[in-house]
């Protein structure tokens, strides 16, 4: 697969490092470079590439904010000398993170990454799925992103999804830490199942034969209270009575 890319860093030496790698990689076409954010920003939006190498810290507009405005069909490679933009990078869906001086083996893992990326989502558009930037549903499981990696996760294995505003947590059986994920509560509903899955709240999606108690108005997950807001317990209820004996 061959990517087309391009690079936008303020720094001649990196621009320059960047451009070498890109030249020597088979796998990436470089369709241009910029010092700037501004200087780009019209030619990336005539014709859209696949992969940005892009800096963040960078005068007039920072490569955070540009990384807001180009399409979401591009995927950003971050490049920064600073580690502390590593979140940052990460709430804006950052594909990967590079954190100068960067050698050619940790490009080349972010070559890698993206390759996997798309290779994956031209592979669930084959199948009539969804593309992975939002969560993908392939038989019996799901891939999510977390961590700048793509997750594989059971659906057996899910007992509820919690909404916390632009992320959300998995949880997921017998793993003491959910899995966090940058999708909305909307793109991970629409994605599950309906017949297994449910919204009980709006910052919650349980798995109905996870079910095990029900408390005063709360579903019960050991020690976790799961609340049910009034807009969402009439459809809880009509599964509930179905089972009930």
């Amino acid at each position: 697969m061959n990517l087309r890319c391009a690079i936008i860093d303020d720094e001649p030496l990196a621009l320059g490092l960047l451009e070498s790698y890109v030249r020597k990689t088979p796998s990436l076409e470089l369709c241009g470079r910029y010092s700037s954010a501004i200087q780009a920003m019209q030619a990336l939006s005539e014709q859209p590439v696949d992969l940005l190498f892009l800096d963040i810290q960078m005068p007039e507009l920072s490569g955070l904010e540009f990384s807001r405005m180009i399409p979401e069909s591009t995927r950003i490679v971050f490049t920064t000398a600073f580690g502390q933009y590593a979140l940052d990078g990460y709430k804006v869906n950052a594909l990967h993170y590079l954190l100068k001086p960067i050698s050619y083996n940790d490009f080349m893992e972010a070559v890698n990454k993206a390759i996997q990326w798309f290779e994956l989502r031209r592979k669930a558009e084959g199948n009539n799925q969804p593309a992975v930037s939002s969560p993908a549903v392939i038989n019996d499981y799901i891939y999510v992103k977390s961590d700048y990696k793509l997750v594989q996760i059971e659906l057996d294995k899910i007992l509820y999804i919690e909404g916390l505003k632009d992320y959300i947590k998995i949880h997921i059986e017998d793993n003491p830490r959910p899995i966090l994920s940058l999708v909305s509560m909307k793109a991970m509903e629409e994605k599950l199942p309906a017949d297994r899955f449910i919204r009980v709240h709006r910052s919650f999606i349980v798995q109905k034969q996870k079910i095990k108690m029900i408390d005063k108005g709360r579903i019960v997950f050991g020690k976790e209270y799961i609340p049910i807001s009034d807009s969402y317990k009439q459809e809880l209820q009509i599964y509930v009575n179905e089972h009930i004996i």
